[in-house]
């Protein structure tokens, strides 16, 4: 079960980055599209909360997810129609991720919807296409380069993330003890030599990443100007 299994940092930080990755991508992509084709009252508003994790504190942002996921918020109506925890456990260190990568992703995505003509879209109406249709045949296609990017640094704010984590899911070893808690927990033990294994494998695979969404955006900006 992967739920009672035990997990090495490398295993649980890819696996909560690769589940965080898509579904702020996903989340993120409705909610670019929402705030850069719609107007609605509140909408400020519904954006600006989006964008907290960027200037709140780690640890103001795990607390509010704790309260909001623990015991006063949803988690017992979670636990008992899911028969799993959210606190604790690796499915909230899978969410606070995705609320830290948020923001990420709609800033990647936002700016390539505003950029399409809107002619096309209308041409696609015309053929007699849904909202819907439009927005899966017409405008994922165009913005694809600016998703794979979005995706990526999501996954890699996940992978980077530890204090909203922390708070959320604990530093439990072989459940939710993430390759950022593992390199924290090795400086605190003064096991400098398991920790400079760690930050190595930590920075090889974030670079990389990193490294591989720039040339993306490279891509990307090389396009809207050819």
């Amino acid at each position: 079960m992967l739920f009672n299994r035990d997990w090495t940092p490398l295993e649980l930080s890819l696996w909560v980055s690769a589940w965080a990755g898509v579904l702020a991508l996903v989340t993120g992509t409705g909610l670019a599209w929402i705030f850069a084709r719609l107007n609605f009252r509140g909408k400020w508003l519904l954006e600006g909360t989006t964008m907290l994790p960027l200037v709140l504190p780690p640890t103001v942002l795990g607390y509010y997810l704790l309260v909001a996921l623990g015991r006063r918020g949803i988690g017992p109506a979670f636990e008992q129609a899911f028969g799993f925890p959210l606190v604790f456990s690796w499915p909230g260190a899978v969410v606070a991720a995705i609320v830290a990568a948020l923001p990420l992703v709609i800033q990647a995505v936002k700016p390539s919807i505003l950029d399409l003509s809107r002619e096309t879209e209308d041409a696609a109406r015309v053929d007699g296409c849904s909202e819907w249709q439009v927005f899966r045949f017409v405008t994922l296609p165009l913005i694809r380069a600016s998703l794979l990017s979005g995706g990526i640094l999501a996954f890699l704010r996940a992978m980077g993330e530890f204090g909203a984590t922390l708070m959320v899911a604990g530093n439990i070893p072989g459940r939710t003890q993430t390759l950022s808690m593992a390199v924290y927990d090795a400086v605190q033990a003064n096991n400098l030599d398991l920790a400079n294994q760690l930050v190595l494998l930590l920075s090889v695979i974030t670079f990389a990443l990193l490294f591989i969404a720039l040339r993306i955006g490279d891509q990307v900006r090389r396009g809207s100007e050819a």
